[in-house]
């Protein structure tokens, strides 16, 4: 096992630091004395190995559910789709990731953006479950032309005195 701020790699594991205190997403919190021993994301998300793939978004459908464009999901074939849930399906040679909505015999595709259309599945359509979506990983720091600083770096603020 990897020690505080140590990085592991060997036999196919990564083990990067974690912050397992929780993050705070309100007020600032020093968070380098809470790094924990590593994690390796692998373990942490792929609970079926073997029937586990990943894959990488193209599109828009799913923006309402916070699913977009380039996002990489963690894909399990081995999981039995119940209502509600994010799946890749295949329907008449074409892939297509949507919500499942078990409606009796009827099967529908839902999308997570109002601009697109549900696909009702039947008898007549050729169709199968890929796999079950269990994770989304998302690149946060989207492409932008913005001022940048070096992370870690200490930023001097002064305030205006009234």
């Amino acid at each position: 096992m990897a020690k505080k701020n140590e990085v592991k790699i060997g036999s196919g594991e990564v083990f990067l630091p974690i912050a397992d205190g929780g993050i705070k997403a309100g007020f600032a919190s020093p968070v380098w004395g809470y790094l924990d021993n590593g994690i390796d994301l692998n373990r942490e998300l792929v609970k079926n190995p073997a029937s586990t793939f990943y894959g990488r978004v193209s599109g828009s459908s799913m923006t309402g559910v916070g699913i977009e464009d380039e996002d990489i999901l963690v894909i399990d074939k081995s999981l039995q789709v119940r209502d509600g849930d994010i799946a890749v399906c295949f329907v008449d040679g074409e892939f297509t990731l949507k919500r499942v909505k078990i409606d009796g015999e009827i099967i529908w595709l839902l999308p997570g953006n109002p601009n697109y259309k549900p696909i009702k599945v039947t008898k007549e359509n050729d169709f199968a479950i890929w796999g079950v979506v269990t994770y989304s990983i998302k690149n946060v720091q989207k492409k932008n032309s913005g001022k940048k600083i070096s992370v870690g770096r200490e930023i001097k603020t002064s305030r205006a005195k009234k």
